[in-house]
């Protein structure tokens, strides 16, 4: 299935949630320039996420998506203010959307939820939902254990609703790869945090453009929570900890506020810089529409060459 046409979007590009990053106006200019903009509610009340989806729809006349951490303590909440502003997507993550679906989709949105697994992707698709987001290890955040040149062929065979690539896109290259293994759209974040329009500390962008292919670590492992970030200070002095302590409370201490250090006030040291391997493919800040305009003209040059038998 055509997902421009399932969702009625110019680019078959969906930007990532990405938690105090993805605001209002950050995906309204994201949706105005063809892709799909997802705002991020995983740490809103339902009233800030209210103010937020108004926002959104005085800033954009196009399609836009909100994504909900199910951990949320007020996800239900959220759901219904989804409904009653009438979003046109929902995605999720971090637990089961089962309860909910019934209910969005009685009000036409579209229900796509990030999978991790294929186990996970058929137990979606049993669900009922319209298409899948399969995330590989690569990515900035939160993550899963299998890269995405692995998870999305299998995800792909197993299901037959359509399958969004995320993980390790970092440019039209990267589009067409997953679009041969079966993918029916792709999901960015990385690429998108050098935008001109990104509401992230010129600290943030300037790790992103600085960034090489081994700058990356993954924390929370031991946990459980795997988070994939800048290798700075605090991120080896988790990885670190955890490997030899027990204590939950130190490593709680340690990431107390980190992702505002980062977003907010830039700090080096001990913030969070959530980014994908893919950074080091970053070179420089441009306009949203830049870049995903040449997301498209890679991806339909790369297409021609291989078509061709020169790529």
């Amino acid at each position: 299935m055509n997902i421009q046409k399932l969702l009625n979007i110019k680019y078959p590009i969906f930007q990532g949630a990405m938690a105090n990053i993805a605001t209002a106006e950050f995906v309204a200019a994201v949706s105005n320039a063809g892709a799909l903009g997802i705002l991020a509610t995983g740490s809103m009340t339902p009233d800030i996420a209210r103010e937020e989806i108004k926002a959104c729809k005085e800033k954009t006349d196009q399609p836009f998506g909100v994504n909900i951490m199910l951990m949320n303590p007020y996800s239900k909440e959220i759901i219904d203010i989804v409904c009653e502003e009438g979003v046109a997507v929902v995605t999720t993550g971090a637990g089961n959307p089962g309860p909910y679906i019934e209910q969005l989709k009685a009000h036409n949105i579209k229900v796509i939820p990030v999978i991790p697994s294929v186990a996970l992707g058929k137990r979606m698709e049993r669900l009922g939902v319209d298409a899948v987001i399969a995330e590989g290890g690569e990515s900035g955040g939160h993550v899963g254990e299998t890269t995405t040149m692995a998870l999305l062929p299998q995800v792909v065979d197993a299901l037959s609703i359509p399958v969004i690539a995320a993980g390790g896109i970092g440019d039209g290259r990267g589009m067409l790869a997953a679009e041969v293994l079966g993918a029916s759209g792709i999901q960015i974040g990385t690429s998108l945090l050098v935008a001109n329009e990104c509401p992230i500390h010129e600290n943030y962008k300037k790790i992103v453009l600085k960034a090489k292919d081994t700058d990356t670590i993954v924390t929370g492992r031991q946990a459980n929570t795997p988070v994939r970030v800048y290798k700075n200070q605090m991120a080896k002095q988790y990885v670190s900890l955890e490997s030899s302590l027990t204590d939950r409370e130190e490593l709680e201490k340690l990431t107390l506020g980190s992702l505002k250090k980062a977003v907010v006030l830039g700090d080096i040291k001990e913030g969070s810089f959530m980014i994908g391997q893919i950074a080091g493919m970053i070179k420089e800040e441009k306009s949203l529409q830049e870049i995903l305009d040449t997301y498209m003209k890679d991806y339909t040059e790369s297409k021609k060459k291989l078509l061709q038998g020169v790529l």
